[in-house]
C-alpha cells in the first residue's frame, strides 16, 4: 500500500511537496490557513484544507495519525512549526519532516520529535518528495521541468548485471552518467561495467522515464 501524505504550510517549498507527490501518483493532503493558496492547490491535490494547523483540534479532527507523513513547510513562523513539529508527535504520526529557517531552529525542530528536518536553501521540495517515497534516493536535482537527474543507491535488482544487460537506455529512455562506489567514481561507464551492491548510480532522463524506474 502507498504511503499517505500531509503537507501544512503551502509556500513555495509546501506547495512544490505538495505537487510533486500528487504527480507520482500519491495521496497528499495539503493544509494552510490561506484560503487562496488552498485554492491554487485544489487541482494538485487529493484534498486541500483551509485550518489553522496550530488548534490542536484541527489536527487531530483531520486524523493526522493515519498520515505515514507529515511534512511541516511553515514559513516564518517559528513558534508555529515547532507547536505544530510536537502536537504531531504526541500524537504518534510515525514519520514528520519540519523545515527550518535556521540551524538553532533545527535543533529546537529535532529536540521536540522531528524525525528530519530540512533547509529550504539546501533541501528543494522536489528533491525532499522523491527522497521521502524512495529511500534509496540520495540526491534529486530538476534540471528543468521536464529533466531530472538522481543519484539512487543500486536496487537489488540490478546488483551483479552489467549496464549492457540492465540495458536502461532502452528500457526505460535514461542514461547512467555517472557510477560511484565509495569515494571512487566512474564517470565513463561503459556497457562492461558491472553493478555491485551499495554502488550509487548517477542517472539523467524525464522525469517521467526516471519515476518508473523509481517505482520498479
Amino acid at each position: 500500500m502507498k504511503k499517505q501524505f500531509a503537507v501544512i504550510g503551502l509556500g513555495r517549498f509546501g506547495s512544490s511537496v505538495v505537487t510533486t507527490l500528487y504527480s507520482m501518483g500519491y495521496q497528499v493532503l495539503a493544509i494552510d490557513a490561506d484560503e487562496d493558496r488552498v485554492r491554487d492547490i485544489v487541482q494538485h491535490s487529493t484534498r486541500a484544507v483551509a485550518a489553522d494547523a496550530t488548534d490542536e483540534t484541527v489536527l487531530k479532527s483531520l486524523a493526522m495519525r493515519n498520515f505515514d507523513v507529515v511534512i511541516v513547510g511553515i514559513g516564518g513562523d517559528i513558534q508555529a512549526s515547532i507547536m505544530i513539529t510536537l502536537m504531531l508527535k504526541e500524537m504518534e504520526v510515525p514519520y514528520v519532516v519540519a523545515k527550518a529557517q535556521s540551524e538553532l531552529h533545527g535543533k529546537v525542530l529535532y529536540r521536540v520529535g522531528a524525525d528530519r528536518v530540512v533547509f529550504p536553501e539546501r533541501d528543494m521540495g522536489v528533491r525532499v518528495a522523491h527522497n521521502l517515497i524512495s529511500s534509496n534516493i540520495l540526491e534529486y536535482i530538476e534540471l528543468s521541468p521536464d529533466v531530472g537527474m538522481i543519484e539512487i543507491v543500486a536496487p537489488a535488482n540490478t546488483v551483479g548485471k552489467t549496464l549492457r544487460e540492465l540495458d536502461l537506455r532502452n528500457r526505460y529512455n535514461i542514461n547512467v552518467i555517472a557510477l560511484k562506489h565509495g569515494s571512487d567514481v566512474n564517470i565513463t561507464p561503459g556497457g562492461k561495467d558491472r553493478i555491485h551492491k551499495d554502488n550509487i548510480l548517477v542517472l539523467l532522463g524525464l522525469k517521467e522515464d526516471l519515476k518508473r524506474f523509481e517505482q520498479q
